[in-house]
């Protein structure tokens, strides 16, 4: 089990910036001045790029700590937490 939470922390990791790649990339393509349709408005890339780049870094640092090791061990009741134990 620690072994797939190592992997899918390295797929997490990858996995932000190239949605905000993807998110970039589709706006430059798909901006358009002369064009009618939503998908040519830029405010509406702009909003949608700035709700989901934190939701992408925040992907990349959960993953970063995946990878890390940081959720080998999950406490299982308040008093773990308590006494220190992680």
């Amino acid at each position: 089990m620690i072994s797939i939470k190592k992997i899918l922390g390295i797929v997490w990791l990858l996995l932000g910036p190239a949605v905000i790649y993807i998110l970039v990339s589709g706006a430059v393509a798909n901006i358009d001045p002369a064009g009618k349709k939503d998908i040519n408005n830029p405010v509406i890339w702009i909003i949608i790029i700035a709700i989901f780049t934190p939701i992408a870094i925040g992907l990349s640092i959960f993953g970063w700590y995946a990878f890390k090791g940081e959720y080998d061990r999950v406490p299982t009741s308040s008093l773990d937490l308590s006494n220190g134990k992680s």
